[in-house]
C-alpha cells in the first residue's frame, strides 16, 4: 500500500509532434476539466502554478504544469501523467492531495487524455516558475499518509456507460462524474475529506452533488435543481432566471463552461436534470422579473429598512434584480439554501459576475463588512424570509464566525451612511418612513406632482444617505437661507417644491400637507446633530475642473459603454416587465429638466464622477463610480443636452447672478 502504482509504459500514439487537431482538441479536454482555473495564480502565467487552496488542514498550492523542464512536466513521460491524473502520484512518485480531483479524471477516457497531454505539451508556453512550498499544517504536511488515504477513500473506478441510458445522458454523466469533476465543491465531504460518492450509483449515490460547504462558500445542491434550458444558461453566461454564479463558479464559467459546445452543455445539464433529490423542491417560480409586489415587512422591520437602503437600487424592493445586470433574489437557490454561507460570504466581502462571452461586462457588489453583524444578520434574514421559500434566519453569530475566517476589508471612508433601520426606534417612526418612501417612490407616491419618472433619490442616492451623491445629512441646518440667483429668502419647503417644479417637470406640493410634513421631518432626522458650519466629508456632488474641454464624440461612446444598459440606448430609461421605471430617462419627455443641477455640464460631471455607473467597482455601498475626468465631462455633456422638457420659468432663475456658463439654456 506504501509503494506507489508503477508507471506504465504508455504510447500516446503520436511521436515527437502531434499534429494541430490533437492539439486543439486537448485544448477542449483542459477546458472542460477547467485546469487553468487551479493552474494558474491571479495575475501569473497560465498553467504556471501558485494558486492557494484553503482547506482545514493548510493551503496547497496549484503546480506548475507548463512543459517547462525544470519546475514543470517536461521532462515527464506520458506514464507518468496518465498515473498522476488516474492515481495522483507525480512523476518522482510523492503523492498528491486529492485537492488534485485525480479520483474525478481516473473516469477519463485513453483518447482524451492522450489529447491532453499533446495539449500540455505543445500548446502551452513552458514557464520558469518554481512551486511555492507546502502549506499544510502537522501531521498532515506529511504526504506518506496519503497512501492510506489512496487506499480506503481513493475510488478510481473508470466510467462505465449506463446501457439503460441514451448518448446524451452518458455523456454528460462522463463529462460532470469525471472530466468536470462537479463533485469536488457539490459534494459532501466525509471524515477524511473525501467525496462521500463519486456517482450516481451506489448506496451513497444519493449524496452525489447534493450540496456542500467550500472554503466558506455553499456549493448548491445540483440534482434536480433547474431546466435544462436554464442550466445550460448558466454554465454558458454565468446567469438564468434564477441567479448569477458567485464564488469559485464564476472562475469555473469563466475559464470552463463558456468554451463547451452547447451539446455537451444539454449533455451536461440532462444528467443533473435526471438526478432525483429526497430535499423537498417548490413549484418554479414564474420569470421573477414579472414581479413588482415587495414583501410587506419592507418597511416595518429593521432588516427590510436595510434592505430598502442598502440593496434596493440594485435588487430591486420586489427582489426581482434587473435582467442582465444585477442577480434576482426571488427563485435564488443561494438565498432558499439551507446553509447561508454564500449569502454571508458574498455580504462582507463582495462578488463580480463572470465575464463570459454573452455578458463580457463585469459587475460587481461592494464589501458591506461596514456594517455590523446584527445589521448583516438582520438584512440577509429579512432576504431569506421574502424570498428563502421558507429558509431560516440568519444569526449574528454565524455572520461574526465568518468575518473571523475571511477576515474581510472594511471600508474606511469618512462619511458615516446614516442607517435607515434607526427610524423605527423614533416616536414619530411612521411619518419618517412615509417621509423616506416619499423619497424613493416619488413618482408612484405623488403622481399629481411628478410629471416624468424621477424619485429623489434618483439623484440623492439610497435615500440620501451615499457620500457625494447630494446626502441629506445636515441640509435642514441650510434653511431658511438666501438664494442669490433667486434673489430671496427660500425656506426648506420651497427647496423640496423647487425640485418637483425645476427637476420633475411636475407641480409644487402644498407646504402644509402631510406629505410635505413628511418629507421635511425626514430631512430634519437626516441632519441630526449636524449643524450648518459643520464639514461633513461626502456632503454634495464634489466637484470637477471646468477647464476641462468636453469631447462629445467620446461622451457618446462613454454613454454606450457605460450608461446604456442602465438608461437605455436613446435616454429612454429602463423599465421591468410591469412597466415600473428601474432607471429614470436621461432624455426626452419623462426626464429632468433645467433643475438638480443634471442639466449643467460640469455639476453632473461632478456627481456622474462619483456615482455613476453602480457595480463598477468595489466602493461602499454601491460598487459607484470609477470614471475618469474626461469621460465624466464628455458624458455629461452628451446626456445633458439631449432634448427634455422645458421649464417656462427658467428666465426667472438668474435675477441678480449671471447665468453659468455651463447651464443648458
Amino acid at each position: 500500500m506504501a509503494m506507489p502504482p508503477s508507471v506504465e509504459n504508455k504510447d500516446p500514439g503520436f511521436g515527437a509532434k502531434a499534429d494541430d487537431a490533437l492539439v486543439a482538441q486537448g485544448r477542449y479536454v483542459a477546458q472542460l476539466g477547467d485546469c487553468v482555473a487551479c493552474h494558474t495564480a491571479p495575475g501569473g502565467g497560465e498553467m504556471a502554478g501558485g494558486r492557494p487552496l484553503e482547506t482545514p488542514f493548510g493551503t496547497i498550492y496549484s503546480t506548475n504544469i507548463t512543459p517547462d523542464a525544470q519546475h514543470g512536466i517536461g521532462q515527464w513521460t506520458y506514464g507518468q501523467f496518465d498515473r498522476a491524473m488516474r492515481h495522483g502520484v507525480s512523476a518522482d512518485g510523492h503523492r498528491l492531495y486529492p485537492a488534485m480531483p485525480y479520483p474525478s479524471y481516473a473516469k477519463m477516457t485513453d483518447a482524451d487524455m492522450k489529447a491532453l497531454w499533446a495539449y500540455l505539451r505543445q500548446g502551452v508556453q513552458p514557464v520558469a516558475q518554481a512551486n511555492p512550498p507546502l502549506g499544510m499544517h502537522f501531521p498532515f504536511n506529511q504526504r506518506w499518509g496519503l497512501a492510506y488515504w489512496d487506499a480506503v477513500f481513493a475510488d478510481k473506478t473508470p466510467f462505465v456507460p449506463n446501457p439503460q441510458k441514451d448518448a446524451v445522458w452518458n455523456r454528460g454523466a462522463y463529462l460532470v462524474q469525471g472530466l468536470g469533476h462537479c463533485g469536488a465543491c457539490h459534494t459532501p465531504r466525509g471524515i477524511g475529506f473525501q467525496e462521500q460518492a463519486m456517482s450516481d450509483m451506489g448506496s451513497k449515490g444519493k449524496l452525489f452533488l447534493s450540496g456542500a460547504q467550500v472554503e466558506h462558500w455553499n456549493a448548491v445542491e445540483l440534482r434536480d435543481l433547474w431546466t435544462v434550458p436554464d442550466t445550460v444558461e448558466m454554465l454558458k453566461t454565468g446567469q438564468n432566471r434564477f441567479a448569477t454564479a458567485s464564488g469559485s463558479m464564476t472562475d469555473v464559467i469563466l475559464h470552463s463552461t463558456q468554451h463547451v459546445n452547447d451539446p455537451d452543455l444539454v449533455a451536461i445539464a440532462t444528467y443533473l436534470k435526471s438526478l432525483p433529490s429526497d430535499k423537498p423542491k417548490t413549484a418554479a417560480p414564474a420569470p421573477v422579473a414579472a414581479s413588482t409586489e415587495a414583501p410587506a415587512k419592507l418597511f416595518t422591520t429593521a432588516g427590510g429598512l436595510g434592505y430598502t437602503q442598502f440593496c434596493t437600487d440594485c435588487h430591486r424592493p420586489s427582489g426581482s434584480g434587473v435582467k442582465g445586470v444585477f442577480p434576482a433574489l426571488a427563485g435564488n437557490p443561494t438565498v432558499a439554501a439551507k446553509d447561508p454561507a454564500t449569502l454571508i460570504h458574498i455580504t462582507l466581502t463582495g462578488w463580480k459576475t463572470a465575464s463570459t462571452g454573452a455578458h463580457p461586462r463585469v459587475y460587481t457588489m461592494p464589501a458591506f463588512a461596514r456594517l455590523s453583524d446584527a445589521e448583516i444578520a438582520e438584512i440577509l434574514s429579512f432576504v431569506r424570509e421574502s424570498w428563502g421559500q421558507g429558509a431560516g434566519a440568519v444569526a449574528a453569530a454565524d455572520v461574526a464566525a465568518a468575518r473571523k475566517n475571511l477576515d474581510p476589508k472594511i471600508d474606511k471612508s469618512a462619511f458615516e451612511t446614516p442607517r435607515l433601520s434607526k427610524l423605527l426606534a423614533e416616536p414619530n417612526a411612521a411619518q419618517l418612513v412615509r417621509g423616506m418612501r416619499l423619497n424613493s417612490e416619488t413618482h408612484i407616491l405623488l403622481p399629481k406632482n411628478v410629471g416624468n419618472d424621477l424619485n429623489c433619490t434618483s439623484c440623492h442616492l439610497n435615500a440620501g444617505t451615499v457620500a457625494d451623491g447630494s446626502p441629506y445629512v445636515g441640509i435642514t441646518a441650510f434653511f431658511p437661507s438666501y438664494a442669490p440667483r433667486a434673489g430671496k429668502v427660500i425656506t426648506i419647503e420651497d427647496r423640496i417644491n423647487g425640485c418637483f417644479r425645476r427637476s420633475m417637470n411636475g407641480k409644487p406640493l402644498p407646504p402644509d400637507s402631510d406629505d410635505m410634513k413628511a418629507m421635511v421631518a425626514y430631512f430634519d432626522w437626516m441632519k441630526g446633530n449636524t449643524k450648518k458650519e459643520d464639514k461633513v466629508p461626502g456632503r454634495g456632488v464634489g466637484k470637477v475642473d471646468p477647464k476641462i474641454v468636453p469631447n462629445l464624440a467620446n461622451g457618446e461612446k462613454v454613454y454606450g459603454a457605460q450608461c446604456a444598459v442602465c438608461h437605455g440606448a436613446n435616454g429612454e430609461g429602463l423599465k421591468d416587465a410591469a412597466g415600473r421605471t428601474v432607471y429614470p430617462p436621461l432624455w426626452g419627455d419623462r426626464s429632468f429638466n433645467i433643475g438638480a443641477g443634471m442639466a449643467r455640464t460640469y455639476t453632473a460631471a461632478a456627481f456622474v464622477k462619483r456615482n455613476m455607473p453602480i457595480g463598477f467597482h468595489e466602493k461602499f455601498p454601491l460598487g459607484q463610480g470609477g470614471l475618469s475626468d474626461q469621460d465624466a465631462v464628455d458624458v455629461a455633456e452628451y446626456f445633458s443636452h439631449q432634448p427634455r422638457p422645458d421649464f417656462p420659468d427658467k428666465v426667472k432663475d438668474w435675477p441678480k447672478d449671471p447665468k453659468p456658463k455651463d447651464a443648458r439654456y
